[in-house]
């Protein structure tokens, strides 16, 4: 009942078409309404999507997880990186909502998925009050090359000018993140640190160096940068742990709470898979971290979150 209930709200707050997916038990969303800025064709590769895997019945408003998937920015690990984290959070009671964003294999680069990725933000607090979501409560979560993404949301505030293409009621709220879980992220595009294939993908073989430092997160944080729970494996060889150890040093040096776990072995890609052992109880660590910060503590009767669509009627 609560999945239909929720199939409605969006149905009606922002005339989406969505759908239940039995495979998942999660609604399935497109992430534009109608015109989908930059798209290069209508298959399903030029669509991006949201799949909302929403707790069962709570109190009060939960916190929320925007997942974006890595896999080397030219194709997404859906399952072990998406859903299988997803459905861990939801019986959490967090409700999560794993990004299908378009990808520059398919001719989409920089700065296709962050605009993607912002609007995933703004969809979801658009809907707090529909999903029952607290929406000074969402966080955007990433692995790997999409642990890159996440950390562009929180450190890019910037104009995109693709962005200036669709004008609606989603996109006047606000796309900053309330925090940050980056897992064995891609950080940096600098030589020395960066992970090659995904710099690439997203860049193009010759970037300009103007490109690499914007978009060499570690050294665009700033007071705005939201909180953030960084994860690596010491032993990863794909992506090098400074990535995480470098965006967190620069966190400390803003005064920006946050927490880095850097287990001794994993590698790269476990998700919360079993054989990386102890590296794979991390979501565990990220928990306790979202509770300490608040971003799990109930909200009260009087914080009750009000939608964009109910705001707006009130205003007026």
């Amino acid at each position: 009942m609560r999945y239909w209930l929720a199939i409605c709200a969006v149905c009606s707050g922002a005339n989406l078409w969505a759908a239940e997916s039995p495979q998942t038990n999660c609604l399935v969303l497109p992430l534009w309404q109608e015109t989908i800025p930059g798209a290069l064709g209508s298959q399903d590769k030029d669509k991006p999507m949201l799949y909302v895997y929403l707790p069962n019945e709570t109190p009060a408003p939960t916190a929320a997880v925007v997942i974006c998937p890595g896999g080397g920015y030219v194709h997404l690990a859906i399952d072990h990186e998406g859903r299988e984290i997803a459905e861990r959070l939801r019986r959490d009671n967090v409700a999560a909502i794993v990004l299908k964003y378009r990808l520059p294999g398919d001719g989409y680069r920089h700065p296709i998925p962050i605009l993607d990725a912002r609007r995933a933000i703004q969809t979801v607090r658009f809907h707090a009050r529909d999903w029952n979501i607290h929406p000074d409560r969402i966080g955007i979560l990433g692995f790997s090359a999409g642990g890159h993404l996440a950390s562009t949301a929180g450190t890019f505030f910037g104009e995109i000018p693709l962005s200036s293409a669709v004008k609606d009621a989603v996109g006047s709220v606000s796309y900053r993140p309330n925090f940050l879980v980056l897992v064995y992220p891609v950080i940096s595009m600098q030589d020395e640190w960066t992970h090659r294939s995904s710099r690439a993908n997203l860049l193009g073989p010759e970037p300009p160096q103007e490109l690499l430092e914007r978009l060499s997160n570690e050294r665009q944080i700033t007071k705005d940068t939201p909180p953030t729970f960084l994860i690596h494996a010491d032993d990863d060889k794909t992506v090098l742990p400074e990535n995480s150890i470098l965006f967190y040093q620069g966190l400390r040096k803003a005064g920006i709470p946050a927490e880095l776990h850097i287990y001794r072995k994993g590698g790269h890609g476990f998700g919360t898979r079993p054989t990386a052992g102890p590296a794979a109880c991390w979501l565990e660590d990220c928990l306790m971290w979202m509770k300490q910060m608040e971003f799990l503590q109930p909200a009260s009767a009087e914080d009750k979150p009000v939608s964009f669509l109910e705001k707006q009627t009130n205003e007026s």
